[in-house]
Parts: structure tokens; C-alpha cells; sequence
């Protein structure tokens, strides 16, 4: 699993309009469209149901979201918490 398709999906959860996440993440409409499309496909289950422009989450989708949204949560303090012991060994380690 991606960590990055996870983060995407998390940002189109929220929105719901598959444009406006597009641009908020800072990525092509079709490259958010290919990470949901693989989170699915990995999962085996429809996380979006698609409507034309908007999009709604399934079931799935809902389920899915409070653990994606939580494990990157996680994994994004785990990064702060490694750089931030980094910085203390770095400077414990100059004394």
C-alpha cells in the first residue's frame, strides 16, 4: 500500500470533488483518479461511488477512511518524532 494513495485518499474524503483535492494536493485530476483506482483494486472493494463530477464515499469508503486517516496520522508523528530525536542525539553527540 502507498502511503502517498493514502494521503490522496484521505484529501478527496474530505473534499469529495475529485478537482478541488486534485489542486489542493497539487496533482493532475487523473494521477488522484489512478491512486484511488489502486487503493480499490488492492482492497477489493469500491471505496467512491462516482457521479460525474462528484463522487461520494461507499461504505467501504467510510470505514476505510477513519483507519487511513489515523495510520497516516501515526506515521506522519513517527517522522517528527525520529527528527526530532535526530536533533537531540546530533546535539548531545557535538558536546
Amino acid at each position: 500500500m502507498n502511503f502517498q494513495h493514502l494521503e490522496y485518499f484521505n484529501e478527496l474524503a474530505e473534499t469529495q470533488y475529485m478537482a478541488q483535492a486534485a489542486e489542493k494536493l497539487g496533482i493532475s485530476q487523473p494521477t488522484l483518479s489512478y491512486a484511488v483506482k489502486k487503493l480499490e483494486e488492492e482492497l477489493g472493494v469500491p471505496l467512491l461511488e462516482r457521479e460525474g463530477r462528484n463522487i461520494r464515499l461507499t461504505v467501504y469508503g467510510k470505514v476505510f477512511k477513519e483507519y487511513s486517516e489515523a495510520g497516516v496520522r501515526q506515521i506522519q508523528e513517527g517522522y517528527l518524532a525520529v527528527g526530532d530525536l535526530n536533533v537531540k542525539i546530533c546535539l548531545n553527540a557535538s558536546r
